[in-house]
This record gives C-alpha cells, sequence and structure tokens, in this order.
C-alpha cells in the first residue's frame, strides 16, 4: 500500500493565506493590451502591406519581418515578470511597429504619389498594434490611482 500524501493546506481557518506562501500579486495594468497588440503585430506582419492594382505586397517580403521580431520581443516583455524589462521591450516594439509602416508608407509616397495603391491590412494592423503598444507601456509606467480609503465602492 502506497504511502498517502496529504496536501499542505493553502489557508488557515481564517482565510489568510498559509505560512510560508507568498501572496499574489495583481498583473501590471497594459499587459493584457501589451498581449493584444502583440497579436495585432503578429497577424498584420505577414499580410499584405500594400495593394496595388497588380496585386498585393506582402509585409513578410519586407519590413513586416522586423515588426515580426520586435513583436516576439514585446511577447516576452508581456510574459516577463520583471516590470522595468516590460516596460523597456514593450516600448521598443510600439516604436518599431509605428516607425515602420510610416516609413513604409511615406517611401511609397515618395515613389508614386497616391496613384495606383492603398495601404493594405497589415500596414494598419500593425500601425495600430504599435499604438496600442504604447497606450499599454504608458499604462505600465503611470497605474491607475488607487482609490482614497474613504470613497464608496
Amino acid at each position: 500500500m502506497a504511502d498517502a500524501v496529504t496536501p499542505r493546506p493553502t489557508a488557515g481557518a481564517s482565510g489568510a493565506p498559509a505560512r510560508g506562501a507568498r501572496p499574489r500579486r495583481g498583473a501590471d495594468p497594459g499587459r493584457r493590451m501589451l498581449l493584444g497588440s502583440v497579436l495585432m503585430v503578429v497577424i498584420g506582419s505577414f499580410l499584405p502591406w500594400i495593394d496595388t492594382g497588380l496585386g498585393a505586397i506582402s509585409g513578410a517580403r519586407g519590413p513586416g519581418l522586423w515588426t515580426f521580431y520586435a513583436a516576439m520581443l514585446g511577447l516576452a516583455g508581456a510574459l516577463v515578470p520583471l516590470r522595468r524589462a516590460a516596460i523597456l521591450q514593450g516600448s521598443v516594439l510600439a516604436v518599431v511597429a509605428v516607425a515602420l509602416p510610416t516609413w513604409q508608407a511615406l517611401h511609397v509616397l515618395n515613389l508614386v504619389g497616391t496613384a495606383g495603391w492603398l495601404p493594405g491590412p497589415g500596414l494598419v494592423l500593425v500601425f495600430g498594434g504599435g499604438v496600442l503598444a504604447g497606450a499599454a507601456v504608458w499604462r505600465m509606467v503611470r497605474p491607475p490611482a488607487e482609490p482614497a480609503e474613504g470613497a464608496a465602492a
């Protein structure tokens, strides 16, 4: 007969955490937003960035790969428990995901003007993901204020 293993109690009779157990901290505000922005950038990196009359140009053929790599760094920032590292990695994602689509659109505008092309869904999705990553970093840098003690819940 095998020895029965009794589970260690996680809470005392009063509901307080057991001795030695660490209370769990809530997630930093903005981490879920950062995960959402990573998802937007990853999907948008491989969608068409430029639509022309002759066909679409995929983001994976150019700066879409760079934004994908930045999204992987942003994913690490969303998952790592270190707050400063998350802020730094999310900031890199925000800068790359805003700067590269902006540069791409301005570059095409300088080459051919406004005739014959439109920004594709990937370009718009990556840009939106970059803006969302910037907002997530801002929320991590400046968390919402705690309600006052006398405030009604």
